[in-house]
């Protein structure tokens, strides 16, 4: 049992991003169970909010942690070199978590930023990796593992959420009008 314990927890840490991804869905979708009355608007809201919260904000405040105090073993989990510039990256990870937990629940253009400057990071990070794969044959778990989805995956949905938000706000908001012009 402990045995799978283990390997349980080191996965979801070395695969942090899905971790918090799942996280932020699994909490998005309990809190919108709560809610009362329940449709779409409610349930995207409570989704992107999590989201942003977990995927951004969680996640990138672990990759602050592992970059900044645990340089050498992040690096060679990528499989590369320690090296200075991973302060950098944590650095940067570390504004993109504080972003990330401002805006998960204020307006739609704070999550637009939360998610649009770590999505260019992620994304850029994917085209890196697939670089390494090809070029220097690296197809270490943190290259070319998970993190190489998830780089992807996670800004696909956050769009993908910001995108319903907006979309079910313009009904909700033109049912109101019709709603509204069919009393007066």
């Amino acid at each position: 049992m402990a045995d799978i314990a283990r390997t349980i927890i080191v996965f979801a840490l070395e695969n942090f991003s899905l971790s918090f991804f799942v996280l932020g869905l699994v909490v998005g979708g309990v809190a919108s169970a709560r809610q009362s009355p329940r449709d779409g608007a409610v349930i995207v809201e409570k989704l992107l909010s999590w989201y942003v919260f977990c995927a951004i904000g969680l996640s990138f405040l672990y990759n602050f942690v592992m970059h900044v105090f645990f340089g050498p073993m992040a690096a060679a989990f990528i499989g590369w070199a320690d090296s200075p510039f991973q302060f950098e990256v944590g650095t940067a990870s570390l504004g993109f978590a504080a972003v990330g937990f401002l805006a998960a629940w204020g307006s739609f253009e704070a999550r637009l930023a939360a998610i649009l400057g770590p999505s260019m990071f992620t994304l850029g990070a994917a085209v890196g990796h697939v670089h390494q794969m090809i070029a220097a044959h690296n197809v270490a778990p943190g290259n070319a593992g998970v993190i190489l989805y998830m780089d992807i995956i996670v800004p696909l949905a956050g769009f993908a959420l910001l995108w319903l938000d907006r979309r079910l706000a313009q009904v909700r908001r033109g049912s109101l009008r019709s709603h509204n012009g069919a009393a007066a």
